[in-house]
């Protein structure tokens, strides 16, 4: 396959997939290599760039999406798309700390909250930001905690590597949290 060709091969698959493709899966598909995926889908993101496009495509979550560049982000406001809530403080220090300690159980939320979490760990649940990982053994074995990739996605992570480091000051991650919503 011709090189042009293999490129907007590629950019069709990050554009149709419904969540982050994979370079690793571009490549299963493609016949390409890692090596050759990734190359190509920066050749595409620079000629986003270049051309000054209203798109971009971005890493995300292990893998490549299309998505519209922040700058225009008042105008696609404007489209009637569903719009992903917002997360009160209460659900982000709980996934924040889901995100820093898992897997966790739920009497180790509590303890650290100092509150039950019971409706926010469902609310984070129902969105698809934390899900059970396993079973804790200990007595009663507890369900563990983690997030997911949706988690990673809301939040513009390519990985959990890319967490802030955690500091004295609490709100730090907080704010991070919160500005990415």
């Amino acid at each position: 396959m011709e090189y042009n060709e293999a490129r907007a091969i590629i950019e069709a698959l990050i554009f149709a997939s419904p969540s982050p493709i994979s370079a690793k899966r571009i490549g299963e598909i493609t016949g390409l290599d890692s090596k050759t995926v990734q190359s190509m889908v920066k050749d595409v993101q620079d000629k986003y760039r270049r051309d000054d496009s209203g798109i971009q495509i971005v890493f995300v979550a292990g893998g490549y999406e299309m998505a519209t560049k922040p700058q225009f982000a008042d105008y696609v406001s404007c489209l009637n798309i569903e719009v992903r809530q917002s997360l009160s403080r209460p659900a982000l220090e709980t996934l924040a700390i889901i995100a820093y300690r898992q897997p966790v159980t739920k009497p180790e939320l509590e303890t650290i909250r100092g509150v039950r979490v019971d409706s926010v760990l469902n609310t984070l649940m129902e969105r698809c930001l934390v899900r059970v990982s396993g079973r804790k053994k200990a007595p009663g074995r507890p369900a563990l905690y983690c997030t997911t990739s949706t988690f990673l996605r809301w939040f513009g992570l390519a990985s959990l590597d890319e967490l802030p480091p955690l500091t004295e000051d609490s709100d730090s991650l907080l704010g991070i949290l919160s500005r990415s919503q």
